[in-house]
């Protein structure tokens, strides 16, 4: 085989699987639409496809798990920080109890905490954090690096500020996105969604998958 006809068959046979893998991708998001159309309230530049990703983080019992350790069943996923003195908690105790809503109906759902102060937050303060708010919640941190490539993943905004105090503040997003596993991010819900109105929708996302 000449060399100059072995990379235009490699070339035609990556063109072919970009082609194959963008249909089957293209698909699969076709699919999730027409399936969740009915359930889905929020609307994201770019479309719900757009957000997720892969990521590799450490959990609150120090074990370094990615996105397919952790979103093996549905869940609530929030990022905050566990010094936030209102916003936080309360949104992850409105999580908290949405999944104790929807255990009462027999579906299964994890809230999942990730935080973007990985300098404060370590496993064992993560782990006394969701503890308190929940059973199952899941607690994650890690590196800085880490922590920013998951967050950039989910196109959460947040801004540690450059001080050496020890009592500072975290600007961030608040919003909770609900990932089901080989779905993805299929919904996100702002901070004044209740908990009943969330376990419904999610309920509703449960039924149509």
């Amino acid at each position: 085989m000449r060399i100059g006809t072995g990379v235009a068959a490699i070339a035609a046979g990556v063109a072919i699987l970009g082609i194959v893998g963008g249909t089957v991708l293209f698909s699969q998001m076709r699919g999730d639409a027409e399936a969740f159309a009915n359930c889905r309230e929020g609307n994201i530049a770019g479309g719900m496809g757009s957000v997720g990703g892969s990521f590799e983080l450490v959990s609150e019992t120090g074990e370094t798990v990615t996105d397919s350790d952790v979103f093996d069943t549905p869940s609530l996923v929030y990022f905050g920080y566990t010094f936030c003195p209102d916003v936080c908690p309360l949104d992850n105790a409105r999580n908290a109890e949405a999944t104790e809503l929807l255990a009462a109906e027999d579906a299964e759902v994890q809230p999942v905490f990730i935080t973007v102060d990985p300098r404060r937050d370590t496993p064992q303060v993560m782990s006394e954090f969701t503890d308190a708010m929940h059973p199952d919640m899941v607690g994650l941190t890690g590196s800085e690096e880490q922590v920013k490539a998951a967050a950039d993943a989910y196109r959460v905004y947040y801004n540690v500020p450059d001080t050496e105090e020890e009592y500072y503040l975290v600007d961030h997003t608040t919003f909770t996105y609900l990932v089901m596993p080989e779905h993805g991010v299929v919904e996100f819900f702002r901070r004044e969604t209740g908990a009943a109105e969330m376990a419904e929708r999610v309920g509703c996302f449960l039924d149509a998958a």
